[in-house]
């Protein structure tokens, strides 16, 4: 049976109830959103002469919730419109609504007897064969079925969001007694396709997998903290980004979720798993108790393991219970990884540490490689499910099982044995059996052992994706120092950038150019996409910054005539090139995203023109683009300066969206030429498809253009006067002023005595002319310094 899902009630609006709601309606889903009525008026109804009867009241916590869910930061919602997919109502008054929806999810208080309350209510209104799913974090799913019809029970089954539910990942999947299969392969694949999640089927076990992993592993570090003598900020620094993990590592990340949450998940793992081997490790340590007491429970209160005043952020001492002056923390052992990029390549180099790091991470990856290997058959029957978990839920780049084949499985066994750990049996019988690595990859496809099967499988569900790190080594056709060019097969080839943070140089247009002219020789299309953390943060500063202050400006001017060259060889070569965007996509990688045939942009896209915070105008197209981009919006007598004017000012003022779909709103991405995928991983395939498409369509080179309309002096003057103004009100620096009326002299096409058409390549000259003088400006090259050295933006 073919399911289709239209409309979604959530009941309960609290944090990850709204949560919930607002990534339906991010993903184009009818959403009706219930809390309970408020038992008495507050102040402020009772001075408007309101009543218990009131629908304003009645409705007053579920429209609160989510009017505050939606002014959150970072927003749960891809775009502010797509809120009006969102209707609320009460328990008491619209309960009777759900008989009018596809699926049916709870978010209410964790307590078994309010859940048990509101599916009997359900049940009165369900209609049978509608969906109904709990968002648990830990209850057991069997316990919440009972006593309900068979219908019910059949179509219900635990479906847990991480908090916030638009950026993690991890989409738990707990069958109950009951549940058919059809339910869970529909919520298996539409996790993954509709909700961009990464779905894991979990057994009914307390926790599930990913709490009950990264609880484990955030209690192991909790006692061993004092075990250890270390302090908060170091252990912060061993288990960040060196590690792979979040920037805000163990310490941090129990800040923002609260240390309540996480007490309530290691007390219902402590009740209810008495036979596990690391029960004890459950129970809280003192200084967690003693921050209970005080409500010491992170950002929520204002203050935990760390504590801001004013423009000082403090460090809880855990021995004192005072907080202190933060110490940056180093080590040997993190000082010889500096030079290895992959976080999964470092492992090895770790656990070798001489000093305190080492120890700290051969206890550390012992112990986890012991607990999530004896979690097997309890918690899940594949350990792939474990990673995903991990990865998805919790932010970790590597799961502790891919971790462990770094280090190399039996090297994991000796580093277990030496702290006094053993692995699971099957975990032997795995090596016994001549396998001596979890993972493998084969014909591009990541394989796993089988325990159940004892043999190597391949991972089911990867077929609607190209995973590059996959097919890399065996379809690469050409490489330099900076990027890489990938077979794709049908005729596709890919180019992915290798430089740092796919910041784009000599070597990355070299690779942009090699790439177009194989495809125009030998293929039908090309993709510009990657699967690293961003898409490309842009230029390459620093050679920008080393030319300009040596003062090699024929140089300069050559480099930034390649850049543009190749943004327009993208636009005009005789193969469709397909950018894929996501996470930063800023300056120059926005400038390529602009200038490719078509973009198939992530949902999790933050792109935007953002030279204006280092003191330049966009040089690589940008700021033509947007010129001509104003042009074609012109209609016959419309206020063109009103649609240049709004050109004018993403640009200046670096505006950032924070969603592809905000994209559209600033004029990067185009409605009718660009895409929006929601599952990042499904990006690269998507790509390629839409580059097959065009390819087969008959894809011809268009001609360049010659027809852009610029306003010339009108325009120039206004611009000229809103800049005066703004610096006269202190809204803008001087050195500001003089950005923008370069920028202003690009768009404008220059003092022209009246509106003219030109061609791409006399605004791509101003562009180029205005970007260079900007570089010999002391102002202008001390911000990008400052971006160099601090990563932040100088107002000077």
């Amino acid at each position: 049976m073919k399911r289709n899902i239209k409309k979604v009630a959530v009941i309960g609006s609290g944090i990850m109830g709204s949560g919930i709601a607002c990534h339906f309606a991010n993903i184009g889903v009818e959403v009706l959103l219930l809390d309970i009525v408020p038992r008495e008026l507050t102040d402020v109804e009772q001075k408007k002469g309101l009543t218990l009867e009131s629908k304003a009241v009645r409705n007053r916590l579920v429209n609160d919730h989510l009017t505050n869910a939606l002014k959150s930061k970072p927003s749960p919602i891809y775009h502010q419109s797509f809120a009006n997919r969102i209707t609320t109502g009460n328990t008491t008054d619209d309960m009777a609504k759900i008989a009018n929806v596809d699926w049916i999810i709870e978010v209410v208080v964790e307590r078994l007897d309010i859940k048990k309350l509101v599916f009997e209510q359900v049940e009165k209104f369900r209609k049978p064969g509608t969906l109904i799913t709990s968002n648990t974090s830990g209850i057991p799913i069997s316990f919440m079925s009972e006593g309900r019809s068979e219908d019910f029970q059949k179509h219900f089954c635990g479906t847990h969001f991480f908090n916030p539910a638009r950026y993690l990942k991890l989409f738990e999947i707990i069958p109950g007694p009951q549940t058919s299969t059809e339910v869970l392969d529909f919520l298996n694949g539409y996790g993954e396709k509709f909700l961009g999640k990464t779905s894991v089927i979990a057994k009914d076990t307390p926790a599930f997998i990913g709490n009950r992993i990264g609880i484990f592993g955030i209690q192991s570090l909790f006692h061993q903290v004092k075990e250890m003598g270390l302090t908060v900020e170091e252990v912060d620094k061993l288990t960040g980004p060196v590690i792979g993990r979040p920037k805000s590592a163990t310490f941090r990340t129990v800040d923002v979720v609260g240390l309540d949450t996480l007490v309530h998940v290691a007390n219902g793992i402590y009740e209810n798993c008495p036979n596990d081997e690391s029960h004890e490790l459950f129970k809280l340590p003192e200084f967690v108790n003693k921050m209970m007491e005080n409500q010491w429970l992170g950002s929520k209160s204002g203050q935990g393991f760390y504590k801001k005043e004013g423009k000082e952020i403090l460090v809880l001492d855990l021995d004192t219970l005072d907080y202190r002056a933060s110490k940056k923390a180093s080590f040997a052992t993190l000082e010889l990884t500096k030079t290895i990029d992959k976080p999964i390549d470092r492992f090895k180099v770790l656990v070798k540490g001489k000093d305190k790091a080492g120890d700290f991470y051969r206890k550390n990856f012992a112990s986890m490689f012991q607990y999530c290997s004896n979690r097997i058959p309890e918690i899940t029957e594949d350990f792939y499910k474990i990673d995903d978990a991990m990865k998805a839920g919790f932010g970790w780049e590597n799961g502790p099982f891919e971790i462990w084949d770094a280090i190399g499985v039996e090297k994991g066994i000796e580093l277990m044995k030496a702290q006094g750990y053993a692995p699971a049996a099957w975990v032997n019988d795995m090596i016994a059996s001549g396998n001596t690595s979890f993972y493998s990859v084969k014909d591009g496809a990541t394989h796993f052992y089988s325990i159940s099967n004892k043999k190597v499988e391949k991972i089911p569900g990867q077929d609607a994706f190209i995973i590059l790190n996959n097919i890399r080594e065996n379809k690469k056709v050409w490489n330099n120092s900076d990027s890489i060019i990938t077979d794709l097969g049908d005729g596709i080839i890919n180019l992915e950038f290798t430089s740092k943070m796919n910041s784009i140089g000599a070597g990355v247009l070299q690779g942009i150019n090699k790439a177009i002219d194989m495809a125009e020789k030998d293929y039908n299309g090309l993709v510009i996409g990657n699967q690293g953390t961003n898409f490309s943060v842009g230029a390459n500063l620093g050679m920008i910054f080393m030319m300009a202050v040596e003062q090699e400006y024929d140089e300069l001017n050559m480099a930034i005539k390649m850049f543009q060259d190749t943004m327009m060889r993208c636009r005009y070569s005789a193969i469709p090139v397909i950018a894929a965007p996501h996470g930063m996509t800023l300056g120059g990688g926005c400038e390529l995203t602009m200038h490719a045939d078509r973009a198939v942009a992530a949902a999790e896209t933050y792109i935007g023109l953002v030279e204006f915070g280092v003191g330049v105008i966009p040089g690589g197209g940008g700021s033509k683009e947007m010129a001509l981009r104003a042009s074609d919006l012109f209609r016959k007598n419309d206020v063109e300066l009103n649609v240049l004017q709004e050109y004018f000012l993403t640009i200046g003022m670096a505006k950032v969206a924070t969603s592809a779909y905000e994209g559209f709103d600033t004029g990067v991405l185009q409605k009718g030429r660009d895409i929006v995928v929601v599952n990042k991983d499904r990006q690269i395939a998507t790509a390629k498809q839409v580059a097959l498409q065009m390819a087969e369509q008959g894809y011809t080179q268009a001609p360049r253009r010659n027809d852009i309309k610029v306003l010339g002096k009108q325009a120039l003057g206004m611009f000229l006067v809103g800049t005066d103004q703004m610096e006269a009100g202190k809204y803008i620096s001087e050195h500001d002023k003089k950005i923008a009326n370069k920028l202003a002299y690009v768009m404008a096409g220059g003092n022209l005595s009246e509106a003219t058409l030109v061609t791409e390549q006399y605004l791509l000259d101003l562009e180029r002319e205005a970007f260079l003088s900007l570089t010999g400006e002391r102002k202008s090259l001390e911000r990008i310094q400052h971006m160099l050295t601090k990563g932040k933006p100088l107002r000077n």
